[in-house]
């Protein structure tokens, strides 16, 4: 996408949406990534310590 593409789906966005609602979503879409790095550790991290726990 160009940045005059994207600059001006932000502003239509802002403009019918709202600031809030435009930035929470913005937000939203990138920590999904990181929230899903996290829930994949934090599963990790739970079958190492039943493995640990079995010992």
């Amino acid at each position: 996408m160009e940045d005059s593409q994207l600059i001006t789906l932000i502003t239509n966005s802002i403009s019918n949406f709202g600031f809030p609602i435009v930035i929470t979503v913005y937000l939203l879409y990138r920590f999904e990534k990181r929230i899903d790095a996290l829930n994949s550790s934090i599963i990790e991290l739970l079958q190492v310590i039943k493995e640990e726990v079995r010992k």
